[in-house]
């Protein structure tokens, strides 16, 4: 046979419609609980989804503050006006390997080079024995100057503390890790 055959017959066998009888339709006898026995492996229910945590920016400035959510792509800039909140839900990008909260006071500030200050996040997933952990790795910096010099600054909960009581950086590394389900509060002001 010809592959030209057998897949005109293929074709023609999934487009037709079966033809059911009368006496096809009789009634159907209940099957009795316990017919059938039970199977040697019951699978375990599906486990619940993990809790995974946010990223929050909390605005307790007297101006306004912009947001972009930068990683392989750029989300549009959020304004985040005084005593509001901006938060998304970790998420994790393969392609650059984490996300990068970057913030401004100037509404133009992610193309013009203003200083910003980067809360930067890597949702990560470790096989420990037979289970999974999966941990959040952060960190905070400013890039370009302090956008906050003069105000406090805080990340919570950290270990050790994130805590710019004058909104500038502090020498060293401000890398920390905490587990997924956490959320991560960037105090502003």
């Amino acid at each position: 046979m010809y592959l030209s055959t057998i897949l005109l017959s293929l074709t023609t066998l999934a487009l037709s419609t079966p033809t059911i009888h009368d006496a096809h339709l009789a009634a159907r006898q209940e099957i009795p609980y316990g017919a059938y026995g039970t199977p040697a492996y019951t699978p375990s229910p599906r486990p619940t989804p993990y809790r995974v945590g946010h990223a929050i920016v909390q605005n307790h400035c007297p101006f306004p503050v912009y947001i972009w959510s930068v990683s392989s792509t750029v989300q549009p800039m959020r304004t985040i006006n005084p005593n509001d909140v901006y938060n998304e839900r970790f998420h994790a990008d393969t392609d650059t390997g984490g996300i990068a909260i970057k913030i401004s006071t100037e509404s133009d500030g992610l193309y013009t080079s203003a200083p910003q200050m980067i809360f930067a996040y890597n949702l990560s997933y470790d096989r420990v024995g037979d289970r999974s952990q999966e941990k959040v790795w952060y960190d905070l910096n400013d890039v370009f100057g302090d956008p906050f010099e003069g105000y406090p600054v805080s990340l919570t909960p950290s270990e050790p503390a994130i805590s710019w009581e004058d909104g500038v950086q502090p020498a060293g590394s401000q890398i920390r890790v905490v587990d997924s389900s956490t959320d991560l509060v960037l105090s502003l002001c």
